[in-house]
This record gives structure tokens, C-alpha cells and sequence, in this order.
């Protein structure tokens, strides 16, 4: 999905942006922290940025030397293009690829986000026995970048979400009670 909407956008470049700014509404960022988020560099923010602000798509925050851009609420296509990209449900089959490298995982479960459900406490479940911090942080990371919003995820041992699912805790419910699709289940909880 993500090469198409590059295809009909332009550039990888301009979705990555796009969705930065269009799932983080109430935050305002500079060209370096837009080019750090979204993992582009910085000449190419500035172009994108260029762009956008001819669109009337961001505007210019604040007052002061430095430049800051948030989104424009006004935009005539706003919501449109908010739908058009948030694509992040489709992604949710991917994730447990990505995450495999980390480590011996034996349960993820994606909520929130990945949902379309942007409210939710917890975007990512991830059960596992061993794990590969650097490398589960970078690929979380990378996800982040690419999808354009900060994932909430809750890293948990097998021992601790049994532990905390029969005792009824509040995280754990708040994933399984509510909107969530199972995407790897080596510990057969049979839930869905």
C-alpha cells in the first residue's frame, strides 16, 4: 500500500510527511525534527514543506527566529486526505514480520492505531520471552516513521500477560475488550 501511495503522491517522501502532520494535528515541528520523525533528509523536507505551505496544508507557527509548521485545521481536504492515508489497518498484517527479528515472540496483538481507532491506550501487544531491545526499538522506530504517529506499545513476558490477564489488568483489557486483531498467537489464548 505504502508504494502505491508513494506512486500517486510522488515520493515516499511526501507520505511520510504527509501523514506526520496529518496524525499529529495539535504538534508543530521544525524542518529538522520533521526530517528526524519521518526518517527524510532534510532537503527534501524543506521541498515537501515548500509545497505544503503553497497548499495552504500547514502554516506557520508561532512567533520568533525559528520556523515551526503545523497543520492548517482550515484545509478544504483535511479530512480526505486524513482517511486516504491512514492506512495503518493494512499494515497491521506486516507487523509480526518486522518483529520477528527481535526475539522469541509468542504473542503480538495490535489495537489502537492500527485499528483506525486513534484514541486507544495501547497501539501494539507484544508477548515475548527473550528479546532484542535494540532491535525491536528500531523497528518500532521505523514503523513509527513510516505510519507518521508516535506507537504506544506494551512489551510484556509470558509469565507477566498470563499473570495480568487472570488477574483482570486494566492494560491487558483495554487491548482484548476492545477493538484488536491477533496477528501472531504461539500461546493459543483463543481470544479474537
Amino acid at each position: 500500500m505504502t508504494d502505491l501511495l508513494s506512486k500517486l503522491f510522488g515520493s515516499a517522501s511526501r507520505v511520510k510527511l504527509l501523514r506526520l502532520f496529518l496524525f499529529n494535528p495539535q504538534q508543530s515541528f521544525t524542518a529538522a525534527e520533521a526530517a528526524t520523525r519521518s526518517r527524510v533528509t532534510p532537503k527534501e523536507v524543506n521541498a515537501e514543506i515548500a509545497l505544503f505551505k503553497k497548499l495552504d496544508l500547514v502554516r506557520r507557527v508561532g512567533r520568533g527566529r525559528i520556523l515551526r509548521w503545523g497543520l492548517n485545521h482550515e484545509f478544504s481536504y483535511l479530512l480526505a486526505l486524513q482517511n486516504l492515508l491512514l492506512n495503518a489497518p493494512a499494515r497491521s498484517g506486516e507487523i509480526y514480520e518486522r518483529l520477528r527479528r527481535a526475539g522469541a515472540l509468542k504473542l503480538v496483538v495490535v489495537a489502537g492505531v492500527f485499528v483506525g481507532e486513534w484514541d486507544g491506550a495501547v497501539d501494539l501487544l507484544i508477548v515475548r520471552d527473550r528479546i532484542k531491545d535494540r532491535v525491536l526499538q528500531r523497528s518500532i522506530r521505523l514503523l513509527e516513521s513510516e505510519i507518521g504517529k508516535d506507537i504506544r506499545y506494551t512489551l510484556l513476558s509470558s509469565d507477566e500477560f498470563f499473570y495480568r490477564l487472570n488477574m483482570n489488568d486494566h492494560l491487558v483489557r483495554d487491548v482484548l475488550d476492545y477493538t484488536h486483531k491477533i496477528v501472531f498467537d504461539k500461546l493459543d489464548i483463543g481470544l479474537e
